[in-house]
């Protein structure tokens, strides 16, 4: 394999590491600060309980994001500091931004909550936690404000052979980040909600510690339910901005080959990219496709045949992404659902708290593949339309990719088994002593 094809490598398996920790990071944080609020308005010591309990698990989750996200910035300067000339302007002051006005504020109010249970009062405290979750979901803000701009460029002229700055504000009001924003927001909900929901099942099952994790779960499940009517939402008014922004990126993603009014969705399809078609399409929804896309069945909606073979994306990695994202996201719902109807004796369902144990992963996958649908489908383009990412590589070898990818993944797979067995290890031993 050539460098490009390494280094994209490279940053697919970090980016994808770091992400398993970042929705659970953002969505428990909030939680965790819903659970101190509800015990200093009511002096209810279950409360106090859980958000020790289940911001333990969010410490360690915590950790292990910070660790693989600061490697991951990094690659900006080795593996494509060409990028990191072209638009450093631009990219390098978001995350600046993210680290100085949000990352900061989280990083120094988790020390002051972690310690200082017996220190502050419990609306001080509540205080400390919700300055915790700000903290977090703005450095969400700015990274996606940032990778916004990757994947809709806005507010810079060409200057000296690079992107330089000249509306700031046309950059942090660019409406693919905060569609991106919302979809992402949304679905790190679902996944603390299915973490609480999966876990508090696992207890329910064996009986311990009941009243707790009856609570635990009533919260995950009415949480969960909204987030994910939320995230599909977000995730239609995303299609929307991705059909006007970026329309090979919306016909990869359901194999779209022939410009079409009033264009089908087939629920079967099996893409052939190789010849141009498909080899399967069967089950149409009539205008379902132009509906989804613009909100009307009469519109078109363009085909990949449009577009150069250079300029499309890879069919078959974008297509499976989008199919699964779109599967796990009916699910979900349907899950929650049940759980909320059924919360006030839940542990009279004992099948769908064993389903519940298994459905942990669901929301992962989706928020991974729906990631891979955003930057497999933004593909030739490492900055849209503007900087190709052929062009972005660094002049390395590919020893020196190759020695580091190898090392990242040994260093990834041990901090992976390490971070596990201690989620693991401590949601097993439940909330003893919290």
């Amino acid at each position: 394999m050539d460098v490009l094809m390494l280094s994209r490598l490279q940053f697919a398996a970090a980016t994808m590491f770091h992400f398993l920790f970042v929705p659970l990071t953002l969505g428990l944080s909030v939680l965790v600060a819903c659970m101190e609020t509800a015990y200093a308005r009511t002096g209810n010591k279950v409360y106090l309980r859980m958000a020790k309990f289940w911001g333990k698990l969010f410490l360690i989750n915590f950790s292990l994001g910070v660790v693989t996200g600061i490697t991951l910035e990094f690659q900006f300067g080795t593996n494509w500091s060409r990028y990191s000339v072209y638009v450093g302007d631009i990219f390098g002051s978001l995350l600046a931004i993210e680290a100085t006005a949000a990352f900061f504020l989280e990083s120094t109010f988790i020390g002051v909550w972690h310690f200082s249970w017996d220190k502050l009062s419990p609306k001080a405290h509540a205080i400390t936690a919700w300055l915790v979750g700000i903290g977090s979901n703005l450095s969400a803000v700015w990274i996606l404000i940032a990778n916004g701009f990757m994947q809709n460029p806005l507010g810079f002229e060409m200057k000296n052979g690079r992107a330089e700055l000249v509306d700031f504000v046309a950059v942090i009001t660019n409406p693919y980040a905060w569609g991106e924003f919302a979809h992402t927001v949304a679905g790190a909900f679902c996944v603390a909600s299915f973490f609480i929901v999966g876990i508090s099942a696992w207890h329910l099952l064996r009986k311990q510690n009941e009243d707790f994790f009856r609570r635990s779960m009533s919260l995950g499940v009415t949480v969960g339910f909204v987030a994910s009517i939320l995230v599909a939402l977000a995730g239609h008014y995303q299609g929307n901005v991705v059909a006007k922004l970026q329309p090979t990126k919306l016909a990869a993603m359901e194999s779209h080959w022939e410009t079409k009014a009033n264009a089908p969705m087939y629920l079967l399809q099996i893409p052939d990219p190789k010849n141009e078609r498909n080899l399967v399409e069967a089950l149409p929804v009539p205008s379902l496709l132009s509906i989804l896309a613009f909100n009307d069945p009469d519109a078109t909606v363009k085909g990949l045949k449009d577009f150069p073979v250079e300029d499309r994306p890879p069919v078959n990695i974008t297509f499976l992404a989008f199919r699964i994202m779109v599967g796990i996201g009916t699910l979900m719902p349907l899950l929650m659902l049940f759980g909320w109807l059924k919360r006030q004796n839940i542990s009279n369902y004992p099948l769908y708290l064993k389903a519940m144990v298994y459905a942990i992963p669901l929301p992962y996958i989706g928020m991974e593949v729906g990631w891979t649908v955003a930057e497999v489908g933004r593909q030739p383009w490492i900055v849209y339309g503007l900087m190709r990412t052929s062009d972005a590589v660094s002049p390395v070898t590919t020893g020196q990719v190759s020695g580091s990818l190898v090392a990242m993944v040994l260093l990834y797979t041990l901090l992976g088994a390490a971070g596990a067995y201690l989620l693991f290890t401590t949601a097993r031993k439940g909330p003893q002593g919290a």
